[in-house]
């Protein structure tokens, strides 16, 4: 088994000097226009300083009408670039791999956020959505690709595909939301086409040494586990992506599809057949032992998501005290503030049931 504080290579772009990444998180901290605040800057800034070996970003949308949460950062505009160098640079000079998340809500995008029916791979009621056109699917594959380009310009080490959570990939992965008729409808196939476009996409208008990556999630809105594992599967045997990042909500829960039970979810891709692909998992990793179960159950990192709110310094931490958990829930607002979280992130963490103290 590896050491937390052991460097992991990739096929693609720089190492990681730790196994330490920071999952990416929704802060609402960015510019109406999706314009990288200063805000935004202090908190990933402090993660890089805090000894993560990878700083990812909150999802950045690369359509206006794919915002999905308001403050959110914008990778859909030229006026983004100077505001992700200057993220690209902070993250880099402290010595960690800078990445930025690639994003689309879909459906999920609030048309009071969005000015607009929001849209989706099919026509939906509940939420409200229109369909994509054909012409509009090719402009989003498009667009993914465009958001990347702008993050290489800007200097990141590479982007992540937001392929998970119920989001716009997700959607049409979905069997119970896509229901197309085109070649991005029906078969698994079908489904899936659009990650593998974009992967593609990406990897082919990119330089060789860029770091590409996919998110995915096998559970919830309409996702079949043995299908998020195909898909899974396919993009490290093709290996057009470096790595694999699982967002498991929970990384010791067995699934939920009865068929399934009686394992971890978790070693339904521990075991997959990954050639150079590296995997990462997320979901409640807050201690030392937590991380190093991930570990010994076969992944090559792990991503913290509250664990790293709580503590800029997880990693630091971690090296020095092999018991280190993070702080009991609630914390008081101010002990947020000094880990680096600008108002209107404490005051989304405060919408987070028994996160923040009253």
């Amino acid at each position: 088994m590896p050491s937390l504080f052991e460097p992991l290579s990739y096929t693609r772009g720089p190492a990681m000097k730790n196994r330490f990444m920071l999952a990416p998180l929704t802060n609402t901290q960015s510019h109406e226009d999706g314009r990288l605040s200063d805000d935004e800057f202090k908190w990933l800034e402090m993660r890089a300083t805090g000894g993560f070996g990878l700083t990812m970003t909150c999802a950045a949308h690369v359509q206006a009408i794919g915002q999905g949460f308001p403050g959110q950062l914008g990778a859909y505009s030229d006026d983004h670039i100077e505001g992700l160098a200057r993220m690209a640079a902070g993250i880099k000079a402290k010595d960690s791999v800078a990445v930025v998340q690639l994003h689309h809500a879909g459906q999920r995008s609030p048309a009071e956020v969005i000015g607009t029916t929001p849209v989706c791979p099919s026509d939906s009621e509940n939420p409200a959505a229109r369909a994509l056109s054909h012409d509009e699917v090719g402009q989003l594959i498009e667009d993914f690709i465009l958001g990347a380009k702008r993050c290489e310009a800007a200097g990141f080490d590479g982007v992540e595909v937001h392929g998970a959570h119920g989001y716009i990939l997700s959607q049409f992965l979905s069997p119970e939301i896509n229901h197309r008729d085109d070649e991005y409808g029906g078969s698994l196939e079908n489904r899936s086409r659009i990650m593998f476009d974009i992967v593609n996409g990406i990897r082919a208008r990119c330089r060789p040494d860029f770091n590409v990556s996919i998110r995915l999630s096998p559970e919830r809105f309409g996702l079949r586990l043995a299908e998020v594992r195909e898909v899974a599967q396919q993009f490290m045997t093709e290996g057009a992506i470096d790595f694999l990042d699982m967002s498991l909500w929970d990384v010791f829960k067995e699934p939920e599809e009865e068929e399934f039970k009686g394992r971890s979810l978790l070693s339904y891709f521990a075991d997959l057949d990954r050639g150079d692909v590296k995997l990462g998992v997320a979901g409640k990793v807050n201690s030392v032992r937590a991380a190093n179960e991930c570990l010994e159950q076969g992944c090559d990192f792990v991503l913290l998501g509250r664990a790293a709110i709580l503590h800029h310094d997880f990693p630091l931490q971690a090296e020095k005290d092999e018991d280190f958990t993070a702080v009991s829930l609630p914390v008081t607002a101010d002990y947020l503030r000094g880990q680096g979280l600008g108002e209107d992130f404490v005051v989304y963490m405060s919408g987070w049931k028994g996160f923040v103290a009253a």
